[in-house]
């Protein structure tokens, strides 16, 4: 079982970075629109808002989560109404309340998780997941909601140690981003090498694998996390199959989306 104390730290990390980045804008710095169409800095602010009470219940009241997410996912398409529909919710506050409401709801869950005893689990919108798993997915979704608001404000954010989680995630959902999309996995592993900020090479999968993707850290969770399109970033595939999951990585539950526009 992986100790999370690692993860929760960044988690914590994550969020105070983002929240700095918010906390000192006027109110009609949270109305600007983001590359999220119909998102404002506000809906992204709010959906993690959302997103993070759903875990604090997941993890402290897992019956009346299940109860309220079979509730909400009645139909294929409902997770993502859910999503827009809270999140809009949650744009329509005061931007000091709508901080305060997520800056309480983090810092639960922070404490919550860091009191689960060692094998705990917890129900989701996916398969159960563990302690260092659920803050593992709080922390993609932090960042990856801070890339949106950073890329808003045009300003560019320096990639930190805290991207290996990312990364770690957006390989093991390989399977997942061909189930999204109705298509049948690779049978064999793929080796996946990644550059670290720092240099340091992060790899995954077996060495002699035929199938790679190699590149810089900070490149595959902007694709995991559909934040770049893959023309814009310098990842290499070798081999038929990486090439192909290098077109449909993603690394959140719901709906992949059209994804974003090449920059050029």
């Amino acid at each position: 079982m992986a100790d999370p104390t690692h993860v929760l730290s960044d988690l914590r990390d994550e969020g105070e970075d983002l929240d700095e980045r918010v906390s000192g804008l006027a109110d009609s710095g949270w109305a600007m629109p983001t590359p999220a169409q119909g998102w404002t800095i506000a809906h992204q602010i709010a959906h993690l808002a959302a997103t993070d009470r759903q875990a604090l219940v997941a993890v402290t009241e897992p019956e009346l989560f299940t109860a309220r997410r079979d509730g909400a996912l009645a139909s294929p398409d409902s997770l993502d109404a859910y999503v827009n529909e809270s999140a809009g919710q949650g744009a329509e506050l005061p931007p000091t309340e709508l901080l305060a409401q997520w800056r309480a709801t983090r810092s639960a869950l922070h404490a919550a998780l860091a009191a689960q005893p060692p094998g705990a689990r917890f129900p989701w919108f996916g398969p159960p997941m563990s302690t260092a798993s659920m803050a593992t997915g709080r922390l993609m979704e932090t960042w990856a909601h801070g890339q949106d608001v950073v890329d808003t404000l045009g300003v560019r954010r320096e990639p930190t140690a805290r991207l290996r989680h990312v990364a770690r995630i957006g390989v093991r959902t390989r399977d997942f981003a061909y189930a999204q999309r109705g298509l049948e996995p690779p049978t064999e592993e793929f080796r996946v090498e990644l550059t670290s900020p720092d240099g340091e090479l992060w790899a995954y999968g077996p060495e002699d694998a035929e199938q790679r993707v190699t590149g810089p850290a900070l490149d595959l969770c902007l694709l995991a996390t559909r934040r770049r399109h893959r023309a814009d970033l310098a990842l290499r595939a070798e081999g038929t199959d990486a090439d192909q999951w290098l077109d449909i990585a993603q690394a959140f539950a719901g709906a992949p989306g059209t994804g974003r526009e090449p920059r050029g």
